[in-house]
């Protein structure tokens, strides 16, 4: 990511955080998901420069951003996104978010609404991630629940603990194709290891017992949902989300097409299209 200058923003609680900004235009902000980083859109930065202003910040603990002890939770993420949009005084950008960069993008909207937004990408994220024991099988289905309180737990134990590399690895493991080259897979555990692993088992706590589902079906904006076959995230959900959202539209990418969680990474080409074609 060398050929991409890095720019520092410091927020209203004081933490520095380091942001790509390259091309003209209409502005596109660009949100990682959890453990993540700006530099895993690495394929879709030079694609969108060529047509729009495009920013990709490192949350919080994130990539090159500072290792703050505090605010890991999606209430202060998207209020650092709505920092970091008045500091730039970008103009109704459109946001991408991939994985938990939506549930950002979620909060943002409930937070501030959508006066100062204009069109949404949402990439493989659950409306909720944790199942409740009275469920029945639609309600599992439509949320896109992963794993149980226990499960979870269980996940942010191993986080905590000496074999959190492990754990990073075999979750990721689990959100690619078997077609992921292992250059490219060690290239994302890296990009994974730059949160401390404390910071990621207290954001992903968070994360994963936080319901969006209310504020999903309140969204009017033109959204393209996008979702793999093969991903870990159901794809029925995505289903969903595309139902409850007027004027929207759905793309699945199939398990031969680069179909996990990491589809703008397995697939670059199609996404990059896919994402233009509908901000066009």
């Amino acid at each position: 990511m060398n050929e991409f200058p890095r720019k520092l923003f410091k927020t209203s609680d004081d933490a520095t955080l380091s942001y790509i900004s390259t091309g003209r235009g209409k502005s596109i902000v660009l949100i990682h998901g959890w453990s993540q980083s700006a530099e895993q859109f690495k394929y879709q930065i030079s694609a969108f420069g060529e047509r729009y202003h495009v920013i990709a910040i490192d949350l919080r603990g994130h990539g090159k951003s500072e290792k703050v002890t505090y605010g890991y939770r999606l209430s202060r993420l998207s209020k650092d996104i709505q920092e970091l949009i008045d500091f730039l005084q970008l103009e109704k950008p459109h946001l991408l978010g991939h994985s938990m960069g939506c549930a950002v993008i979620w909060s943002y909207i409930d937070l501030f609404g959508t006066d100062g937004i204009d069109r949404l990408v949402f990439v493989d994220q659950s409306p909720l991630y944790t199942s409740r024991p009275h469920w029945d099988s639609q309600e599992m289905e439509d949320a896109g629940a992963i794993v149980t309180a226990e499960q979870l737990n269980e996940a942010v134990r191993g986080l905590e603990s000496s074999s959190a590399e492990e754990v990073t690895r075999n979750t990721l493991a689990s959100m690619v194709t078997s077609t992921m080259p292992k250059e490219q897979f060690e290239w994302m555990v890296q990009c994974n290891l730059q949160l401390p692993r404390r910071l990621a088992a207290t954001l992903l706590y968070n994360q994963f017992h936080t319901d969006w589902r209310d504020q999903i079906v309140k969204i009017r904006q033109p959204t393209l949902i996008i979702g793999g076959r093969k991903s870990i995230i159901p794809w029925k959900s995505q289903v969903w989300i595309n139902k409850s959202i007027p004027n929207s539209e759905l793309e699945i990418f199939e398990e031969a097409e680069g179909g996990g969680h990491f589809m703008f990474v397995e697939n670059p080409e199609k996404f990059n299209q896919r994402v233009l074609q509908f901000l066009k």
